[in-house]
């Protein structure tokens, strides 16, 4: 008798080949270091989720729940990147299966909601380059002028559109979604894109907006995953998780 993966319920039907167990069993245990480390870096506070891509078909998503109250105990729930959102998945969900769907090259993402980033938007626009972490979303990331919620496929959709190929995109007065290549990759982004809300606000209250800003060619050969960049700032991130290392 197949043994039911962790994260499904007892008598949902999951898929016929579903991914081995050992694998499941990891991934849950990323997403809810994931979910942790966004809430202790203060990315997100009573709203907000992440997910990890499984396949082409299906991703696992956090338990919907705040995501610094996630415990060893909350699995996740697994969702297809095409259909109805399983019962008891939060309706913003919608945002993640509508990128899955349209980005082969996306393994994770974050939703967060972070102040830095929430007063940048209220200019009407995303954080320049003007650091190293900021680079990363060379020339700027795109920038939803919508302050409605992504309750509906078609928004989602709209907002996934807008989205691209880049990184991330903010919303006006309604937080960000950071992508990465990896679900450790999409928690250093958005530590990254706070910080480049940090500084766009100091330039703000300093200058008035004026200022330099990095070259195409300087953000590009600054915006490096090598010397284990990821790697390093994760470990900073998950650092006391009770999951950890």
């Amino acid at each position: 008798m197949r043994q039911r993966p962790r994260g499904f319920a007892i008598g949902e039907r999951f898929p016929i080949f579903p991914p081995e167990i050992a694998v499941l069993e990891a991934k849950q245990k990323l997403v809810r270091q994931a979910a942790r480390a966004c809430a202790k870096a203060g990315l997100v506070n009573a709203y907000g989720h992440c997910s990890a891509r499984l396949d082409d078909e299906s991703f696992l998503v956090c338990a919907a729940m705040p995501m610094g109250l996630i415990t060893p105990r909350d699995d996740g729930v697994i969702v297809k990147t095409r259909g109805s959102l399983p019962a008891g998945v939060l309706g913003e969900v919608r945002a993640h299966q509508q990128i899955y769907a349209r980005r082969p090259d996306v393994g994770g993402i974050c939703r967060i909601m972070p102040p830095m980033l929430l007063s940048v938007s209220a200019f009407g626009r995303s954080p320049r380059v003007r650091h190293g972490f900021g680079a990363y979303f060379s020339p700027a990331a795109p920038f939803w002028n919508d302050t409605g919620l992504l309750r509906s496929d078609e928004r989602a959709a709209e907002l996934a559109a807008a989205l691209g190929a880049a990184r991330a995109i903010l919303m006006r007065g309604n937080g960000a979604i950071v992508t990465g290549q990896t679900l450790e990759q999409a928690v250093v982004l958005s530590w990254y894109f706070e910080d480049a809300a940090r500084v766009e606000l100091d330039v703000l209250k300093a200058s008035g907006g004026d200022g330099p800003l990095y070259s195409a060619e300087e953000a590009a050969a600054r915006a490096t995953f090598d010397g284990r960049i990821v790697e390093r700032m994760w470990d900073y991130l998950t650092s006391g998780d009770p999951e950890g290392p």
